[in-house]
């Protein structure tokens, strides 16, 4: 492909990924996978070029654009290489015309960036929301260490705050490397990595990961757990669940059952773990504010309606978490948020809804302090965001 065909590849995929945003369509990596496997004749430069182009457009492009056009258009104005791509020859964009509408520029829509700035992020911490995201893993410490983790790879380093986290260059293929397949990795996040810490959980307890997805922090809790005692995690989502198993099978987590459950009769579906929990994570379905690094096109879907709608979600959760624990359990509730609206704020509508509860300090390796929790921040800590807090019930 030539540079101009990249630019315009570019602009095709911006339409379906701006298209997928307004219509909560599929993920812009699957509608990038999806265009690839129909153009054979693009080979792995000319895939890697595009996708380039893709991000950085959609990482300039605060509000949704109107089209892929408007959206590329904010990159040539930084580029001059990619300018000059608008030449109007075969398979290129037509030249830029004078006073040719721009996409708006910014990290997010304007009413979403009020609400994180009401938050407590403002100029730099704002902007480092939209910022390129570290290639973290954690290893699973029932199979290997990070001292012989480290030593096997040599483009690996320690993560700087979790204490079982590598980091490696951003591309490389995870799922080629022999220690991932034997099960000695995981992809995860170093702030999604601390934050489960604060679970603390301790071999021999019955623990309830209650929004389990497809099981990140359920495998690292067995690990925490040295294979001792029982997780049962649960989702409302069967493909997010379904690839629970295989992988708990791969990791060596022999504790972990699955259940998948029916939304709105979560208590009826748990009725024998009803006040017998030592511990129930909570990590809540979210806004992922705290995670635009990885999915930059995720702040092109939210709407205030559907953050109001999310807060109900939250407290939902939270209200069926409280009748697993057992009295003076702990409950742990995180969101990779940053609105104070599903973080903090939502810690004293469960205090005032929920009387006899507590919050308990937290102290993570990193982070700061943010009403009832910790808050992690990709600027500053260099994590996806997080906002975590400890509760603890009346004995």
């Amino acid at each position: 492909m030539t540079p101009p065909a990249r630019t315009q590849a570019a602009i095709e995929l911006l339409d379906q990924i701006i298209a997928a945003a307004r219509e909560s369509g599929a993920a812009a990596d699957t509608l990038i996978a999806r265009y690839f496997a129909t153009r054979r004749y693009a080979g792995s430069k000319d895939r890697r070029a595009v996708r380039e182009l893709v991000y950085a457009a959609i990482r300039k492009a605060g509000d949704r654009p109107e089209n892929g056009r408007t959206a590329m258009l904010l990159v040539a104005d930084a580029d001059p290489e990619v300018a000059a791509t608008f030449d109007g020859s075969t398979h290129a964009p037509a030249p830029i015309a004078k006073d040719e509408p721009r996409a708006r520029a910014g990290v997010a829509p304007q009413w979403l960036s009020k609400a994180l700035r009401a938050s407590g992020l403002d100029g730099a911490a704002l902007t480092d929301l939209a910022g390129r995201a570290t290639l973290d893993l954690r290893v699973n410490t029932l199979i290997a260490d990070r001292t012989t983790v480290l030593a096997a790879l040599p483009d690996a380093e320690a993560t700087p705050h979790a204490p079982d986290g590598i980091r490696l260059p951003t591309g490389t293929n995870v799922e080629a490397l022999p220690l991932f397949n034997e099960g000695a990795l995981e992809v995860q996040d170093e702030g999604s990595q601390l934050v489960g810490l604060a679970m603390q959980a301790k071999p021999g307890e019955r623990i309830v990961d209650l929004c389990a997805g497809a099981g990140g922090k359920t495998l690292a809790l067995a690990a925490t757990m040295k294979n001792e005692g029982v997780i049962l995690a649960c989702d409302t989502d069967r493909n997010r669940l379904s690839r629970l198993t295989p992988r708990a099978t791969r990791a060596g987590a022999t504790i972990v059952e699955s259940r998948l459950l029916n939304p709105t009769r979560e208590i009826e579906a748990l009725s024998e773990w009803a006040g017998r929990a030592d511990g129930v994570l909570v990590d809540a379905p979210c806004s992922g504010t705290g995670t635009w690094r990885r999915n930059p096109e995720a702040r092109w879907r939210l709407t205030p309606d559907r953050v109001s709608r999310l807060q109900s979600t939250q407290q939902q959760v939270l209200s069926v978490a409280a009748t697993l624990v057992k009295p003076g359990g702990a409950l742990v509730y995180i969101v990779c948020s940053l609105l104070d609206a599903e973080g903090t704020d939502q810690v004293t509508w469960f205090l005032n809804a929920h009387p006899g509860w507590t919050t308990e300090t937290l102290s993570l390796p990193a982070g700061s302090k943010r009403g009832h929790g910790v808050r992690l921040e990709p600027g500053r800590d260099g994590t996806d965001g997080f906002f975590v807090a400890r509760l603890r019930a009346a004995c």
